[in-house]
């Protein structure tokens, strides 16, 4: 108990006291308590969030397993966004306050440094789609900074075209690819479109390479004879008067 009473006592010392760059725009705390105060409130936040994610499905077991209520509470995931919401904040923090005192300054080059030194919180709560999402908006925001510094030129709606020349990548590998998708993403289209991109013929597009029939080796599509130049594999019941 006196360890313990010790490293609170120091760490509230810590905090009261410690220094702050005359760079450094967070007045109202020193470096020390910036960087712990973010590292416990994004802490809070993931921790919550992952709660909030686990109710739907800890109440479907309400009545027959009531324990698993005590797994919003005591999970591993719970721990692990936290972790890396917490650790992502703090070291950026705390290392754009290190490079102010370092090289006394404030400079758009300590945020770079800093957000890819954050990166390696990844190690806490590693996902393909955060990872993609932060490496996207890494790109959008140097795009942006170009513009400004007028060293890219300024496209009209280039974040829509961006965004339908992604969609459309997505979608030719749906068609093309079906097993390099996420499943989870596979699921999404299928129940945005009601099952429909399932009912493709791919196996006429084993001829481009891409095993598109690779998970649909048992689909043969149900063809109107009229409107095919090969007959259709199995016998049309309809009659097509």
């Amino acid at each position: 108990m006196n360890f313990i009473a010790a490293t609170k006592k120091f760490v509230d010392n810590i905090c009261k006291n410690g220094p702050r760059h005359r760079c450094c725009k967070h007045y109202e705390d020193n470096c020390i308590s910036y960087c712990i105060k973010g590292f416990i409130r994004m802490f809070s936040i993931g921790y919550l969030i992952q709660c909030c994610l686990r109710i739907p499905s800890a109440f479907r077991h309400l009545f027959t397993k009531p324990s698993r209520l005590l797994s919003l509470v005591y999970n591993k995931e719970n721990v692990q966004l936290g972790a890396f919401l917490g650790s992502f904040v703090s070291i950026y923090k705390g290392t754009s306050c290190f490079l102010r005192w370092v090289r006394n300054l404030d400079d758009e080059v300590h945020a770079l440094i800093a957000g890819s030194l954050a990166g390696l919180s990844m190690m806490f709560y590693r996902s393909t789609t955060i990872s993609m999402y932060l490496a996207s908006k890494l790109v959008e925001a140097m795009y942006f900074k170009g513009i400004e510094a007028g060293k890219v030129p300024y496209f009209p709606h280039a974040d829509s075209v961006i965004y339908a020349v992604s969609a459309a990548i997505c979608f030719q590998a749906a068609v093309m690819e079906v097993q390099n998708l996420r499943p989870s993403y596979w699921k999404f289209l299928l129940r945005l479109t009601k099952g429909r991109f399932a009912l493709m013929n791919r196996k006429i597009l084993d001829v481009f390479g891409t095993e598109a029939s690779m998970h649909f080796k048992d689909f043969i599509p149900k063809l109107d004879p009229r409107y095919t130049t090969v007959p259709p594999e199995i016998p049309i019941e309809k009659s097509w008067n």
